[in-house]
């Protein structure tokens, strides 16, 4: 299973947010997408998840055009877990999770259908929240409700989109090491956007960090999270700590002016 893009450019009210952007996300991998704010990240995974469609440029699902999959094929092949989802009615987590298995049923939910539900929920440690609202639920708890609706379409790729922002560092943590574990045991590849550099560094197998030219740097974590190639990228000094499995990028604070109390005029 792969995801190849050609080419890709999307841009808002004509003003370009990615350009030009070809690469090949692999099966059995563990892929960041990394780079500032603003560099066009979340535009790229929602062209690669089909929910923008490209201004020039092919994504490309298997070799197959994206743009011409039915929405319930792709389902099937490809989940998507969007930054943050705003749930306006009431569903249980039961429920919001079984909306996964839609691609599959045809007139009514089987025991097959619920079966698949009950093993995710247990697997993401959640069965004991299936009856609780979504709409009750922690920062958390909601990510990973959506990570399991994700799973319940059985996709061979998942696409998140910041999975772990605004989450406390437990949480943080707890949900890569569930998307890590898909890769490890499932052969799920998993895509994901991500803002923190060392949790990019601890769990990726590949990163692309996107600058103002596109991708700027691609590879293995420590030859692309680099004093050099950060500091043209973020426009700051780090030092790289090495680690046991990965390394810790540590932001170096830049001098600045201090004043004294004394200099203070009331």
């Amino acid at each position: 299973m792969s995801i190849n893009c050609q080419e890709l450019s999307y841009a808002y009210d004509q003003k370009p947010i990615i350009e030009k952007i070809s690469f090949e996300l692999k099966d059995g991998q563990f892929t960041s997408i990394t780079g500032p704010n603003g560099i066009g990240k979340s535009t790229l995974i929602k062209c690669l998840a089909n929910i923008y469609k490209p201004d020039n440029g092919t994504v490309y699902l298997n070799g197959q055009e994206i743009a011409s999959m039915n929405a319930q094929e792709l389902a099937k092949t490809l989940g998507y877990v969007p930054q943050k989802e705003e749930t306006n009615f009431s569903l249980t987590v039961y429920e919001m999770v079984l909306l996964g298995r839609r691609p599959y049923i045809k007139w009514k939910v089987k025991i097959s259908d619920e079966k698949i539900v009950e093993k995710i929920l247990e697997r993401l440690k959640i069965l004991h929240l299936a009856e609780r609202e979504v709409s009750t639920l922690s920062g958390g708890e909601k990510q990973k409700v959506a990570i399991a609706r994700a799973l319940a379409q059985e996709p061979s790729i998942i696409l998140l989109d910041e999975p772990t922002s605004s989450l406390d560092i437990n949480h943080q943590i707890e949900v890569m090491e569930v998307l890590r574990d898909l890769v490890d045991f499932d052969q799920v590849a998993v895509v994901a956007v991500l803002h923190d550099l060392n949790l990019a560094s601890s769990f990726s197998d590949i990163v692309y960090l996107l600058g103002e030219e596109g991708i700027h740097a691609a590879g293995r974590p420590e030859k692309v999270f680099t004093p050099q190639i950060l500091k043209k990228v973020y426009g700051i000094n780090v030092e790289i700590i090495k680690g046991t499995n990965s390394s810790y990028i540590v932001p170096l604070r830049s001098k600045v002016s201090r004043i004294s109390p004394s200099q203070i005029s009331v």
